[in-house]
């Protein structure tokens, strides 16, 4: 068997070469592992607005909370149903909302009407017990919005991102109407924090939604309770209405957008790669070329075609994994980025977040090596067929 330590030493002698096919393949890698990352954060990011023991209550049909409509009056109906945890106070945890979307300006958009950035926001309708439903959210800065009042209170992630979303400024919430920033919350990381908060009254007024909720939230006494409440709210036929669990909904809410970052990743990783594995390639052909002596040495002192074979293949492979661990290991970086990206399902804008995780810079690095495989086979395959009279005559 031919020492590792000879393959090494051949790719730190052709250091320009080496460098750019490394380079190259780790410029791969950190594509596909950002695109993989960027998925995973959209799922992580929604899955976290959703709990297994809540439910959320839709109208039958509806896909997304802006294409549903129940009437008020069914709330406390819905609220009544088996399985529901109380709080303190003896008052089922649970709210109805109202969703829907303002158009807003970008902080960065220029002062010329016609050429501003105008992007779409989530805005929520929330009565005074919301906090006690969601837990998760506390205010950083600032205080609670006042109920009655045309007060809001913003996710910490479109805070400054777009014109009036800022502690202390206002917003046009509807035309001659405002709404005053007096609060910034976080949420655990979940796109609830990039939504706009607002008095559900006020936004029904301001957007002709009275009698009606977008949808209903309410807290279970465990998650065993489901199928019961389910069952029972489902079955009434004056309802109208279909059961979910809160996390499967927003899980389901992320598929369309996680789907086509992780498809566009790999579509350009895909034409990235093959410029990459021809790098390879040129650079392993270089080196057969340079080695024709090496080679003709190697058959002469009774190295069999398959061992050579195999050690050109290996030091394609670990040129290539080590440019792969290089473009996993600068992926890593970018669990640090945010981005704000349009969600599919509601046409509003979302910020998330790179998620690194093990599986995706492990898969990455492996994805390096088999292009260093592939990139490297027909070169290692030229080197074992070489003569080795004719390799000593070069």
């Amino acid at each position: 068997m031919i020492p590792v330590s000879y393959n090494v030493r051949s790719l730190t002698v052709r250091r320009a070469t080496t460098l750019a096919t490394g380079l190259g393949i780790a410029l791969v890698v950190f594509v596909l592992a950002s695109s993989q990352m960027l998925a995973r954060g959209i799922e992580r990011t929604m899955g976290l607005s959703g709990s297994v023991d809540k439910v959320i209550v839709m109208r039958k049909g509806a896909d997304a909370e802006m294409s549903s409509a129940i009437e008020t009056r069914f709330v406390n109906l819905v609220l009544a149903g088996p399985g529901i945890k109380r709080g303190g106070d003896g008052q089922p945890l649970g709210v109805g909302e109202v969703q829907l979307v303002v158009a807003l300006e970008r902080a960065d958009a220029p002062d010329d009407r016609e050429a501003a950035q105008v992007s779409n926001v989530q805005l929520r309708g929330v009565p005074d017990n919301v906090m006690a439903v969601r837990p998760q959210v506390r205010i950083t800065q600032g205080r609670p919005a006042k109920p009655g009042t045309d007060e809001v209170i913003i996710g910490r992630r479109i805070a400054g991102e777009f014109k009036g979303l800022a502690l202390g400024q206002s917003f046009e919430l509807k035309k001659n109407r405002r709404g005053q920033v007096v609060g910034i919350f976080e949420a655990g990381g979940s796109s609830f924090e990039s939504e706009v908060w607002a008095d559900i009254e006020t936004v029904r007024s301001s957007f002709g939604r009275e009698g009606i909720v977008s949808s209903i939230t309410a807290q279970l006494e465990g998650a065993t309770r489901f199928d019961a409440f389910k069952g029972a709210i489902e079955s009434d036929k004056q309802l109208n209405v279909q059961v979910l669990r809160e996390r499967d909904y927003f899980e389901k809410q992320s598929e369309n957008t996680a789907d086509l970052v992780r498809y566009l990743g790999i579509g350009i990783v895909f034409f990235f790669s093959i410029g990459a594995m021809i790098g390879a390639m040129i650079t392993m052909y270089g080196a057969v070329s340079a080695r024709q002596r090496e080679i003709g040495t190697l058959r002469a002192l009774g190295f069999s075609r398959t061992t050579i074979l195999s050690s050109f293949l290996l030091e394609a492979i670990l040129l290539a994994t080590l440019g792969g661990a290089i473009g996993a290991l600068a992926s890593i970086g970018m669990g640090l980025v945010e981005v704000s990206m349009m969600n599919m399902q509601t046409w509003s804008e979302i910020v998330f977040s790179f998620e690194p995780s093990p599986p995706i810079l492990i898969g990455a690095v492996v994805t390096g090596g088999v292009m260093g495989l592939v990139g490297g086979f027909l070169p290692a395959l030229r080197a074992a067929r070489t003569s080795p009279v004719d390799a000593m005559r070069a």
